[in-house]
C-alpha cells in the first residue's frame, strides 16, 4: 500500500466542555477515515492520527482552525502500514497522566533542537533528564541523558527526588512529542527548580532536523511499529534479555500472567517460546499442558 501519514500532536489548553468537545472530534475524524487515538480534558489535548495524506492535512487545518489551537505543533512520520487498528476519542481527566493538580503556565522554557545541539557543542554543564519510561530509553536516548527507573509517567515526581539536590543546575528535560517534559517541567518549577528547559517537539523533531548527531539509538513509540526509525540506520543500543545479544525487538512475554513488555531478539523468541524468563517459560509450558488436558477431557466426555 501506498505511504500511510502519521501525526502526533498536543496542546494544554483550557476546554471548558471536554466531552461535547471530544465527540466533535470523533465525528471528523472519522469522516475522515482517520485512525489513531485522541485524549481530551479539561487541560488541554494529546493525540496520535494515522490516513492518507489529504486526511491528515484536513485534519490538521481543522484543528489549527479551532480558537485556543492555532498554534498546535504537529510531530509528523511516515508509515508503510496503519499503525493502528481503531479510532478511539476519549474524555480524561487528564491528557497525560500524573494525578496532580499542577499550574501548567508555570513549566520550563522552550529549547529548539538549534538550541540543544549548541549547548552540546559548547561543553556547558548542564543535566539532560529523559522523562520517558525505562522501556522506552532503552532503545534510544540522547548522548549521556539520565534516565529513569520507571514504567509509568505517574511515577515521575518519585524520581525527582534523585536529582533535587541540582535545584540550580541549568536542567534539559526531553520526550517523544513534548508532552511528558512539558508536564514534569511544571513539576519541576513548583518544586523550585530554577533553570529548567524542555526540548520543543521532542525526539522526533530533533532527529529529522538534525540526524546522526548526539541522540543514540532509535525511538520507541506507543503505537503497532513500537520502534520509530528516527534517523537511517540508527545504532541499535539495546540488548536482549535471553541472550545479551544487540537487539531492539519489543515483544509481551508470551506467559500470560507476566506479560511484561521486553526486549526478546528472533532467535531467543523462537528458542524460548516468546518468555522473558526461564521461569516464566516454565509457567507458560505447564499452561500449555493444562490446556492440552482441559481439551482433551472435553472431547472424552463429548465422545
Amino acid at each position: 500500500m501506498d505511504n500511510v501519514n502519521v501525526i502526533l500532536f498536543y496542546k494544554f489548553v483550557n476546554i471548558d466542555d471536554p466531552e461535547a468537545f471530544a465527540a466533535s472530534e470523533r465525528a471528523f475524524c472519522a469522516g475522515l477515515g482517520l485512525l489513531g487515538k485522541i485524549l481530551v480534558a479539561k487541560e488541554g489535548i494529546n493525540g496520535s492520527l494515522s490516513g492518507p495524506e489529504d486526511s491528515i492535512e484536513a485534519y490538521k487545518r481543522h484543528l489549527n482552525a479551532v480558537p485556543g489551537f492555532e498554534d498546535v505543533a504537529f510531530k509528523e512520520e511516515l508509515s508503510t502500514f496503519h499503525p493502528f487498528r481503531k479510532l478511539i476519542v476519549r474524555k480524561k481527566r487528564e491528557i497525560i497522566r500524573m494525578e496532580l493538580d499542577l499550574d501548567m503556565s508555570r513549566r520550563g522554557k522552550y529549547i529548539s533542537p538549534e538550541e540543544l545541539l549548541e549547548i552540546y557543542s559548547s561543553g556547558k554543564d548542564f543535566l539532560i533528564i529523559d522523562t520517558r519510561n525505562k522501556y522506552e530509553s532503552e532503545v534510544g536516548r540522547f548522548k549521556d541523558a539520565l534516565t529513569l527507573d520507571i514504567d509509568s509517567f505517574r511515577e515521575f515526581p518519585e524520581t525527582v527526588k534523585e536529582f533535587e539536590d541540582r535545584k540550580d543546575k541549568t536542567i534539559i528535560t526531553y520526550c517523544t512529542g513534548g508532552i511528558r517534559c512539558e508536564k514534569a517541567t511544571a513539576y519541576m518549577v513548583s518544586r523550585g527548580f530554577t533553570d529548567v528547559y524542555q526540548l520543543k517537539d521532542g525526539i522526533i523533531n530533533f532527529c529529522q532536523k538534525y540526524p546522526d548527531t548526539v541522540w543514540e539509538g532509535k525511538c520507541f513509540v506507543f503505537d503497532q511499529r513500537l520502534i520509530s526509525d528516527v534517523e537511517s540506520g540508527g545504532d541499535c543500543i539495546a540488548e536482549c534479555i535471553r541472550c545479551g545479544g544487540a537487539s531492539d525487538r519489543y515483544q509481551n512475554c508470551a506467559n500470560v500472567p507476566c506479560d511484561e513488555l521486553v526486549i526478546l531478539c528472533e532467535g531467543c523468541s523462537e528458542a524460548y517460546r516468546g518468555s522473558c524468563s526461564d521461569e516464566c517459560l516454565e509457567e507458560y509450558e505447564n499452561g500449555l499442558v493444562k490446556k492440552s488436558r482441559e481439551r482433551q477431557g472435553r472431547k472424552s466426555r463429548n465422545a
